[in-house]
C-alpha cells in the first residue's frame, strides 16, 4: 500500500519543524516541507498529496492563494490551514475553497495530530466509497450479462427497453439464472441511477420482523423500539426496491406492499404519519407465481400489479452456447483476484463443461470456477481438476431431443461407450496399460469408466479382439 503524503508550506522553519516532528508520528507517511510557497505550488502541480497544511500568511503567495492553486490541481486534496491572526474573512475564504478546518498559532502537537488524522481518514473513506460504487455498476453493468446466444440476445434487448420505462418488473427465472444481477442493470440503465438500489432477500428476515424492516418503525412501536427507524423502503426512495424471491413474502405483508404499490405511500409501524415515496419494485421469483397463485399462497391482485414489465432469464442449459464465454470469463476475473497469471480452459474441460446440465446454472458454474481456482495452480485447467460430480454427470442430459449441441453429445457419450469398451478388452482389463494407450492419466481414465459404470473387472480375462 503506498504511503500518506504530507506537504506541509510555512516560511517559519521553527514551525515547520514542529509540524514535521508531530506529524511524522502518523503510520507509513511520508513529510514533505517547505518555506517557500511558489516552491510548494510548484510541487502541488507536479506531485500527489494527501493533505496540504499551510500557513496562511507568507511572501511571494499566501496559504488561500496556494490553496487555490492546489484545488485547481486536485479538487479532493484535503487541506488544513495555519495563522496567527485569524479572522472572518480569512476563514470564510478558506472554507469556499474546502479547506475544512484551521488552527490558530499556538496550538498544541495533539491538536495537529488529531486534525490531520481525521482529515486523512476521511480523505480515505471517500475514496474507498468512490472505488465501490465503480466496482458495483462495473461488475453489475448490462455489458456484463454475458450471452452470445440468441436467448440472451432476446433478454438483454428486453432488459433495455424495460429499463427505460419507470414500469415496476418482474422477473423470472430458476435460481442462479441471474436475477439479481438483471434487477441492478435495470437499475443502472433507468433515470433512477443516481438513487439507491436496495435488495431485499424476502426469505431471509423473519416474518415477525418483515414489516418493521420494509416500513420502518417508531419509537415505542413495539417492545425494543427504543428509538425511531427508518426502513427499507424509505431507504430506496428515489431508487430501486429489489425484491428477491417475492414468493416468500407472508401473505400478511403482500397486502400491505400492494398498498404501496397502488398510493406510493407507506406508515412507519407506530406511526399516524404517510410518507410519500417514489421507487421502482422490481420483484423477482424462481416459482411459478401463476402457480403460487393458484393455490392461494400468493395475492392475484399483487400478481398482477407487479406483472407490468415482465423479463425470463433462461436456464444455462437451454444457452450452451454461452458457457465458454461464462467460463472464460469468470476464469480471467478469479485468476487476476488470485494475484495468478492467464489460467486457459482446456478442449477437453469446456467439453465437460458444455456437457453437464447445470441445475444451479450460472452460479454453480461461477462457484465451480472459484473452487477449480483455488484448488489446481496449473496455468491450464485439465478435465482432472473438475469437481468429480461435475465429470461424472457430464453428457446426463444428452439423450433428451434438442439442437446441435445436445445432438452432439449423445453421438459422442455412444462413440465413448464404445471405444472404453473396445480398450479395456484389448488391455484385459488393465487400467494402467489402457491408460497408456488412451494417452490420458489414470485417474481421468478411472472418472470416465465410473461415469459409464464401466468396471475393469469385467474385461480381466477377456480375449483380445483378433
Amino acid at each position: 500500500m503506498a504511503k500518506t503524503r504530507i506537504l506541509i508550506v510555512d516560511d517559519e522553519t521553527g514551525m515547520l519543524e514542529v509540524c514535521a516532528d508531530t506529524l511524522r508520528r502518523l503510520p507509513d507517511t511520508d513529510i514533505v516541507v517547505e518555506s517557500r510557497s511558489r516552491r510548494a505550488a510548484e510541487r502541488l502541480a507536479g506531485e500527489s498529496f494527501d493533505l496540504l497544511i499551510a500557513d496562511i500568511c507568507m511572501p511571494e503567495m499566501d496559504g488561500v492563494e496556494l490553496l487555490r492553486a492546489a484545488r485547481q490541481q486536485d479538487p479532493e486534496l484535503a487541506a488544513l490551514m495555519l495563522t496567527a491572526f485569524p479572522t472572518v474573512e480569512t476563514a470564510v475564504e478558506c472554507m469556499k475553497l474546502g479547506a475544512a478546518d484551521y488552527l490558530t498559532k499556538p496550538f498544541l502537537p495533539e491538536d495537529l495530530l488529531a486534525n490531520a488524522r481525521s482529515l486523512l481518514e476521511s480523505r480515505r473513506l471517500r475514496e474507498e466509497n468512490r472505488l465501490l460504487r465503480r466496482q458495483v455498476e462495473r461488475a453489475f453493468a448490462t455489458g456484463q450479462i454475458l450471452g452470445q446466444s440468441q436467448a440472451m440476445q432476446r433478454v438483454l434487448e428486453n432488459l433495455a427497453r424495460i429499463a427505460e420505462t419507470d414500469f415496476d418488473v418482474l422477473i423470472l427465472g430458476e435460481t442462479g439464472t441471474g436475477k439479481e444481477l438483471a434487477a441492478r442493470a435495470i437499475h443502472q440503465r433507468s433515470r433512477r441511477r443516481a438513487g439507491p438500489f436496495v435488495p431485499v432477500d424476502c426469505g431471509a428476515i423473519p416474518d415477525q420482523l418483515m414489516e418493521s424492516e420494509f416500513f420502518g418503525h417508531e419509537r415505542g412501536a413495539f417492545t425494543g423500539a427504543a428509538a425511531r427507524s427508518l426502513g427499507l423502503l424509505e431507504f430506496a426512495n428515489h431508487g430501486t426496491f429489489f425484491l428477491d424471491e417475492i414468493s416468500q413474502l407472508p401473505v400478511r405483508l403482500q397486502a400491505k406492499l400492494l398498498r404501496v404499490l397502488q398510493e406510493r405511500r407507506i406508515r412507519r409501524v407506530g406511526g399516524t404519519r404517510e410518507i410519500d415515496l417514489d421507487v421502482r419494485i422490481v420483484a423477482a421469483s424462481s416459482m411459478d407465481l401463476e402457480e403460487e397463485v393458484r393455490k392461494e399462497r400468493f395475492r392475484p391482485d399483487l400478481y398482477h400489479r407487479i406483472n407490468v414489465a415482465r423479463l425470463e432469464l433462461p436456464p444455462l442449459r437451454a444457452r450452451i452456447g454461452d458457457i465458454p464465454l461464462l467460463a472464460n470469463s469468470f476464469v480471467d476475473t478469479y485468476a487476476r483476484e488470485l494475484g495468478r497469471g492467464p489460467v486457459r480452459v482446456s478442449p477437453e474441460a469446456m467439453e465437460v463443461l458444455t456437457g453437464y446440465a447445470w441445475p444451479g446454472n450460472v452460479r454453480e458454474l461461477q462457484n465451480t470456477v472459484k473452487r477449480v481456482l483455488a484448488l489446481t495452480r496449473e496455468a491450464t485447467i485439465s478435465p482432472d481438476d473438475l469437481p468429480e460430480e461435475i465429470a461424472t454427470h457430464a453428457g446426463d442430459s444428452a439423450d433428451q431431443p434438442g439442437g446441435f449441441f445436445q445432438q452432439r453429445e449423445r453421438r459422442l457419450v455412444a462413440f465413448e461407450k464404445e471405444y472404453l469398451a473396445q480398450l479395456l478388452q484389448g488391455c484385459r482389463g488393465d487400467v494402467s496399460a489402457a491408460a497408456r494407450e488412451a494417452q490420458l492419466p489414470r485417474g481421468t481414465l478411472y472418472r470416465i469408466l465410473k461415469k459409464y459404470a464401466l468396471s475393469p473387472a469385467e474385461f480381466r480375462g477377456a480375449d483380445a479382439p483378433s
